[in-house]
């Protein structure tokens, strides 16, 4: 019973089954256990991107100047819309007529100058005349004053008047300017009254060519913000977003300056105090309370619809898209964020993002994130899109099941690369945004998740042939064939098993046909037939072929 005529003849009048020259196949296919379903999960969210869209510009808590301008165009007045925007206010008459702008402070040299011959009181009250022209003032503090040939200094502080032109420093002002000396540096401090403060800020904050109703309400609600967050100290006022953009005259406009005088001495109070009128560009359909924004309730500010604002360009933004790595740098995160779980307030903004990294999971404030991710606003989503490659190859004819996170995001569909990117499937999303979709590929291909013009990173679902043992029938060859039939010429390796290892026993091609012939002389052990790769497939094998002697 030694050799293989013997066992021939011994299996002559038994069942095929028992024949002493078996096949044992050992599939690798079927159902991924959990463990490895945990170990998709991670790799699809750690090749992840996050979609980020979002709905208007700016804090949302206010005033929203696109929202003004629609109810504008709807035919509502100023007061309404002020009033509409900052809930249990009224209109009443403004405390000052003048503020004090700090132009600059900390610098080493001041131009000045004006059109117009001009005038300058020095800190003993003596009033100087000064030509027109430009000058350079340093702290020394030295002007040609009254016809004087050269330049003599004057003491400190100096307060220069305008002749029939405005002054001069960076841009043109109105009012005067008062110029001291601080720790060895100059300061300049502009003293203007209130509505000409205003014809600088206005156009400087909405566009002039907006309907004149919501022009209004910008002067009202600027007038308003102005005197209620003036500093305590030598001056009011920032000329810039520490307070309001101040560009003076040459920024000046008719419409924005009728809009001023329309409304001249006109400010939003709060039981008799002037209040914080804050404003921004866009809510997106709805405001912010401070409450939800700054942590602080405000009476006055809270969260109010907006439903005209949906003619700005912000109303609806993005989608931003980020990698786990380039989102881990925006938030200075080690490693890269696996995943994002977002906290609303009762405004429908970001309250907190929990956001799991690779290394660390961390909560970061909505406020902090808008500044952090460089975003137009808190009130937005972080979709998720990511789709993890089957743990092994997928045998020719089969098909393979694909799992990946379509979470927050609208319309994903799952794409094949085929010379172009093409749709092929739906994503349909369970509870958690897990999507899952099988497929049958051809060839080694990609797949990834998109929407629209945003993408999860691609995998690459690699195909292998399909090989298979003929049953043998003599103790000197092997035989087989091979799917697909675009294989033919392959290199077919016959190995046997040696320890852990594997030894090649035959070589042989893939026939026209599919089929291959290999000469061997078989011996007891285990056999597989392997197909190298190409064509574009991964190399394939057949299951395992158990020989023995019985």
């Amino acid at each position: 019973m030694g050799t293989f005529a013997s066992l021939v003849r011994i299996l002559a009048g038994v069942p095929s089954m028992r024949r002493t020259v078996a096949i044992a196949s050992i599939l690798l296919l079927g159902c991924i256990p959990a463990a490895a379903a945990r170990v998709q999960a991670k790799a699809a969210a750690g090749g992840a991107t996050f979609v980020v869209t979002g709905h208007g510009w700016g804090h949302g808590v206010g005033m929203s100047q696109y929202g003004a301008y629609g109810y504008a165009q709807k035919g509502f007045g100023f007061a309404k819309i002020v009033l509409h925007y900052f809930p249990g206010t009224e209109l009443g008459d403004a405390p000052v007529s003048k503020v004090r702008v700090l132009m600059t402070s900390g610098v080493a040299s001041l131009p000045i100058g004006s059109t117009s011959d001009f005038r300058v009181k020095d800190g003993t009250g003596a009033v100087h005349d000064v030509a027109a022209g430009k000058y350079t003032l340093t702290p020394a503090l030295k002007l040609k004053v009254d016809g004087a040939a050269t330049a003599r200094a004057l003491p400190a502080p100096l307060v220069f008047q305008p002749g029939t032109a405005p002054l001069q420093l960076k841009h043109l002002y109105r009012g005067s300017m008062q110029v001291d000396v601080v720790s060895g540096k100059l300061r300049a401090i502009n003293v203007v009254g209130l509505e000409q403060y205003l014809y600088g800020v206005v156009p400087s904050e909405m566009p002039y060519t907006w309907a004149p109703e919501a022009l209004k309400a910008q002067a009202v609600v600027a007038r308003s913000y102005a005197l209620a967050t003036r500093k305590s100290g030598a001056f009011d006022l920032y000329p810039d977003t520490r307070s309001q953009m101040y560009l003076g005259v040459e920024h000046e406009k008719p419409s924005t300056t009728a809009a001023v005088d329309a409304t001249a001495g006109q400010v939003v109070l709060y039981e008799g105090q002037v209040a914080k009128t804050f404003f921004f560009s866009t809510s997106g359909g709805r405001t912010a309370s401070a409450e939800d924004v700054w942590g602080e309730p405000v009476p006055y500010l809270l969260s109010v619809p907006d439903p005209y604002d949906s003619i700005s360009p912000h109303h609806t933004w993005g989608p931003v898209a980020y990698t786990g790595t380039g989102l881990a740098k925006r938030l200075k995160l080690k490693g890269r964020v696996v995943d994002v779980q977002t906290e609303l307030n009762s405004s429908g903004r970001i309250k907190s993002l929990t956001v799991v990294g690779s290394q660390r999971t961390v909560v970061i404030p909505g406020a902090s994130m808008r500044q952090r991710l460089g975003v137009q606003s808190t009130w937005f989503t972080v979709g998720v899109l990511s789709l993890a490659a089957p743990s092994a190859a997928v045998v020719y004819g089969s098909r393979a099941q694909l799992t990946g996170v379509a979470r927050g995001v609208s319309g994903a569909m799952l794409q094949q690369l085929d010379g172009t990117w093409k749709d092929v499937g739906a994503a349909k999303a369970e509870k958690g945004g897990t999507v899952t979709f099988s497929v049958k590929p051809a060839v080694t291909t990609r797949y990834r998740l998109a929407t629209g013009k945003v993408s999860a990173p691609p995998v690459r679902v690699p195909v292998a042939p399909f090989v298979r043992f003929d049953p043998p029938r003599t103790p000197d060859q092997l035989s087989g064939y091979v799917r697909p039939l675009s294989v033919a010429g392959a290199r077919v390796l016959i190995e046997r098993q040696q320890g852990a290892g594997w030894a090649t026993a035959a070589r042989t091609t893939v026939a026209a046909d599919g089929s291959f012939t290999a000469k061997l002389q078989l011996t007891d052990g285990v056999y597989r037939a392997r197909v190298g790769s190409g064509h574009g497939y991964v190399a394939g094998a057949t299951p395992l072929l158990q020989v023995s002697n019985q």
